[in-house]
Formats: structure tokens, sequence, C-alpha cells
């Protein structure tokens, strides 16, 4: 009968991520190096990774950073075969800005099985103690035994995590699709981080969401897109227009064209439609844990729009209610490590104002105080003849605000532009400079540059 116990029946890449998980995420290791016996661990490669990490902890009280562990790696293996070396640095390299898709379940299933083997030594040894130590002896043995492996997280240490501090953060932005605002915002939207579209009703929030959608489907993310107002199926319409460049009216007429376009892109796009009101920020959390238990893991999400949401719990006031639902929506985002973007009204004085500035979104700004990214789009009656309006950027945690960007904005082709830099606007103390915008074409002369790009497809 076989006494030694091993994470075997648990296979190659559990052991492979916990490993990982043990050099990540100091909290973890602190918690797990009290119970863990390497000699657990199947793989020899993965008991010199973790031997050598552990050592480095005892000898320095520090846990070590990636530059140190690959020195340690190439300069301290000279014991160990060449087969054993090339796997240990093979797994490092493979492990690097590697995400784990089941880190809570690893960590919660290795704690559970090593705490239960201490424990199972604890019990084993108090048998002998029965004989000729108090009660209270054997009492402590098992004490400590159910100590160890419990919670260690105490914090951030501001001597054990100095390292921390001072490793580059990776944000992963997902683009807007608008250079110029990538280049003030750090790339886009990045993890963790809530982007909030302000406009006034009519003014194109779900044409900007569906814009900033469609810019990451043709990165290759995975963008899931709740819709609370729109059908589904109209969601989907504008993607289709936004990506391929067809007007939403003659779709119908281009129907295997686009087909053929967006079967070569490598991003994926699930649609969910809920009615309004009907659904909670819990609701979305139910349906996106859903869809990672089917493999589906959200690059993007995009809720069209959270003032329609329901609240988890009844306030007396709505703009409580409001408030709690955008701090929810940003702990979406941090849970499921991933932007989020989502849009809200402005008050009435949005309705036709140039550019919206802080005090005229005053009233809806109070609900996204924990926005990482706020814009404002306006648009006046003259904007939606000739297709014109402004971004003004409210609020960024990554770089300036404060910025109004001139945009060309078709919304038969799901089009936003950002015209060129040389005429943004810088809001300063409620004052706006001048400036000479490009006039764009006239919705008569676009017609007919569609007119004609048609009939050069044709004859292709």
């Amino acid at each position: 009968m076989k006494d030694h116990v091993d994470f075997g029946k648990y296979g190659k890449a559990f052991q492979e991520g916990l490993c990982q998980l043990i050099f990540e995420d100091r909290p973890f290791a602190d918690q797990i190096m009290e119970v863990l016996d390497i000699n657990f661990l199947e793989l020899e490669y993965l008991r010199v990774f973790v031997k050598k990490l552990f050592q480095y902890r005892t000898k320095y009280n520090m846990h070590p950073v990636a530059d140190t562990i690959e020195t340690i790696l190439q300069t301290e293996l000279g014991s160990e075969s060449d087969l054993i070396k090339e796997q240990t640095c093979s797994y490092f390299l493979r492990i690097q800005d590697r995400g784990l898709q089941d880190s809570d379940y690893i960590k919660e299933t290795a704690l559970d099985f090593c705490r239960k083997q201490k424990l199972k030594e604890a019990m084993l040894h108090s048998v002998d103690l029965l004989r000729n130590s108090s009660f209270d002896e054997i009492s402590k043995v098992i004490n400590e035994a159910l100590k160890l492996g419990s919670e260690t997280n105490f914090g951030y240490d501001y001597i054990i995590d100095f390292e921390e501090r001072f490793k580059p953060l990776i944000r992963n932005p997902i683009t807007t699709g608008w250079t110029e605002v990538d280049s003030i915002c750090g790339g886009g939207l990045g993890k963790n981080e809530l982007g909030v579209v302000i406009a006034p009703t009519g003014a194109g929030k779900s044409m900007v969401l569906v814009h900033l959608g469609a810019q990451a489907v043709k990165e290759g993310k995975t963008v899931v897109h709740y819709t609370l107002e729109l059908q589904d199926s109209v969601i989907a319409k504008r993607y289709d227009s936004c990506i391929v460049g067809y007007p939403l009216s003659e779709l119908l007429n281009f129907k295997d064209e686009i087909f053929e376009s967006i079967s070569g892109i490598d991003g994926k796009l699930i649609i969910k439609e809920y009615p309004t009101k009907s659904a909670s920020t819990n609701t979305i959390k139910a349906h996106l844990s859903t869809l990672k238990k089917r493999g589906i893991e959200p690059g993007l999400i995009i809720v069209d729009y959270g003032d329609l949401l329901r609240p988890v719990s009844a306030q007396k006031e709505k703009r409580n209610e409001l408030e709690s639902i955008y701090e929810e929506l940003r702990c979406i985002a941090g849970e499921f490590k991933c932007p989020v973007w989502t849009a809200s009204q402005t008050n009435r004085s949005g309705l036709n104002a140039e550019v919206i500035t802080m005090e005229s979104i005053s009233e809806a700004f109070n609900k996204c105080f924990v926005a990482d990214f706020i814009f404002s789009v306006s648009r006046t009656i003259e904007d939606k003849k000739n297709n014109t309006g402004r971004i003004f950027i409210a609020k960024n945690r990554n770089g300036p605000d404060g910025v109004v960007y001139p945009i060309f904005m078709d919304t038969s082709v799901v089009k936003i532009k950002v015209l060129t830099e040389n005429n943004n606007i810088i809001i300063s103390n409620g004052q706006r400079s001048e400036m000479v915008t490009p006039l764009p074409l006239s919705s008569k002369e676009q017609s007919e540059l569609l007119k004609k790009k048609y009939a050069n497809f044709r004859r292709k």
C-alpha cells in the first residue's frame, strides 16, 4: 500500500498552476509555505523551482521578483541534471505573464490538502503523547496544526513587499480606436478599470459603446456586450456596420459580404439582452461566471447602460442607488480582471451644449466617482446635421484630462473618428479657446462616395 501522498491525482496542470501562484502571490506563498511539503509535488523540476523560491524567502525574509528567480535558476542549479535544469528554466519562461483561470480553485484545494496532511501528522503524534503527556500538551499539538496554513494576508507589508511597488503595472489596455485618446490614457482602458461615456439622450451613447466594442473584437478580444434597452439583433447589426462599413439601412443587400468579412475576425462577441431594469449587477456576474465555466474569458465587458440596471438593494434616493450600481460595475471589472465600459445620461443642461464639461455633467457625475476614465459626447442640432461633435475628457486617472477633441460621427454607418490632434481644445477655468475644425463632407457628398464605393465593390 502506498504511504506517500502527493498531488498526483490533481494532474500536471494543477501542480504547475500551484507553483506559479506561489511565485506570483506573496500572501498565498506565506500561507502555503507553512504546510507545503515539497515532496507533495510529483515533478522534480517543480520541486526544484519551489525549493529555490522558499530558500530565498527564508534567507532574505523577502519574496523574490522575476529577475531574481531568473538569476538563481541560471546560477544555482549546478547540482541538478541537465534535463532538470532545462525543464525548470523552461517552466519559468512559460509562466511569465500567463494568466490562470482557476487560481481560486487551485489555492483552496492545495491548502485543504496540505492542512489535512499536517493535521493527520499531529493526530498520529498525539497517539504517542497519550501515554505520557498531559491533555494540555496534546491539545497544543492539535491546535498548532489547525493554525498552520490559515489566512496570513494582513495587507501590504511596507518592507517585505518593497519590490512589489517597483514592478511595472500591467494594465493590458484595450484601444478606444482613437489614437489621440489612447495617447493620453495609456493606450486605452486597462484591466480592472471602469470607463463611462456620458451624453444627453439621442447623442449616440450606444453607438459609441458599439464602436469601443468593435475595436476590441478587431483586436482579437472576447467582448461581452449587455444591452438593456435595444434588442440583441439591433446591437449585432450595429457591430456589422461598424466593423465592415456598410450603412445600417443597406446591410440586407450585403449579407454574404458581411459574413465573409466578420468570419475572418479573431475576436469573439457575445451580446446578452435583458429587459430594462430587470437585470442587476448580480445578474451580470452570474452570467459572466457561466461563460467562464464554458471556457469563455471576457476581455472587455460593455453595459449599455448602467443607469438601466436594477439596484441590488433599494435605497431611499435614486442617486444613491445609481452610485451603488457604478461601484458594483467597478467591482466586476476587478473580479473578472478586464475593462468595463458603460454609459450614463447627462442632466437637462447637456441637451444642446456645445461642450459638456464637468459643470454640465455634475448631476450625473456623482455616480461615477469610482470610474477611471470618463468622457462626454456632445452634439448640437447643427452637429447632427453635419455629422460632427465633440468628445470632452472629463476624468482620466492615467493621464491629463480637460481635453476636447472634435469628432466626425456618422450614425448611419456607426463611424466615429477623432479629427486631427492639432484641433484639440484645452478647457481651463471654464474657458474654451477658439478652434477651426475640418469641415466634413455633406450628406449628399457622402452618399455619392458610398455609391462609388459599392459600384467598385460589385466590379471586383
